[in-house]
């Protein structure tokens, strides 16, 4: 039994930092500029068609691709933010969610279009294809690579944010944007560059996705965006530490539900964020009022 629960806490484990590395690019996103990128699933979809691709060209070479991949959807992030996006900053939440909402149907149709509509089988990554013994039972070492991925993830985010000249000036923008255009900050350009960093870290969980999912399929996108929504929401918007506990529990609730009370999956992640939205309405770490 105890073997049983270890291994339960690791999938766990593996499927809550999966999430959180999809959850950071929109939390960074909504803590910056504030804005609620619905597109931030179609981001991770398209890259981990990108990633498949860069992999098929290049010899089956899984690190090229996660290298590659997720920089040719940072070059359609631009695009969106530089040419769209940037337009509505000053507009209500749902104008920008319509927006981005479009992008998620524009995206699903165009992969559908370049890659087909029916799914593509996902490589074995080498080295990390096989399993290894955990207390007597075998465990996916690519999961194992997951949970070692999310924490450095993490601590590169805090590091960047609060370590750095160019964290202290994203972080000034954020707050308050007049007074640092006011003092020499190019904030549309800090914006953009910070919007193409969220989609790298969306596409980056797309790439990893690959080997990770099975199956790549249009519209694989729109199920990790409600996790990851959901994330954010009880973390507290645009915090990441919130967003990284989120990722935490709702991975392991997910785990347990799926091996203890599989029928009720979904319901004890709704359930719990419904719980934590009556308890804190601003989530874990979130602000009483933006």
């Amino acid at each position: 039994m105890f073997e049983s629960i270890v291994h339960v806490c690791l999938a766990g484990l593996s499927q809550g930092m999966f999430i959180w590395l999809v959850a950071s690019g929109l939390t960074l996103i909504f803590g910056v500029l504030g804005v609620l990128n619905f597109a931030h699933g179609a981001f991770y979809m398209l890259g981990a068609y990108f990633c498949y691709t860069v992999l098929a060209a290049l010899g089956d070479n899984f690190w090229l691709g996660l290298i590659f991949g997720p920089l040719f959807v940072c070059g359609v992030g631009f695009l969106v933010e530089r040419y769209f996006l940037r337009y509505v900053y000053h507009l209500d939440l749902p104008y920008q969610l319509l927006l981005t909402f479009a992008f998620v149907l524009i995206f699903d149709d165009l992969v559908k279009i370049v890659w087909g509509a029916g799914s593509i089988s996902s490589p074995i990554v080498p080295g990390l294809g096989g399993s290894v013994p955990i207390l007597g039972r075998m465990f996916p070492t690519y999961s194992l690579f997951i949970i070692a991925v999310g924490p450095l993830v993490a601590l590169g985010l805090w590091a960047a944010l609060e370590r750095t000249w160019a964290g202290r000036i994203i972080r000034a923008a954020s707050s308050d944007r007049e007074m640092a255009a006011a003092l020499g900050a190019k904030v549309p350009w800090i914006f953009t560059g910070v919007f193409v960093f969220g989609v790298w870290l969306g596409a980056l969980g797309g790439g990893l996705a690959v080997p990770y999912v099975g199956l790549l399929t249009p519209g694989m996108g729109e199920s990790i965006i409600i996790e990851a929504f959901v994330v954010a929401v009880i973390g507290g918007l645009g915090s990441l530490k919130g967003a990284f506990l989120g990722a935490l529990i709702i991975g392991l609730l997910s785990s347990f539900g799926t091996r203890f009370l599989p029928s009720f999956d979904m319901f004890l992640t709704f359930i719990l964020m419904a719980l934590v939205l009556l308890w804190r309405p601003q989530g874990f770490f979130g602000e009483a009022s933006r």
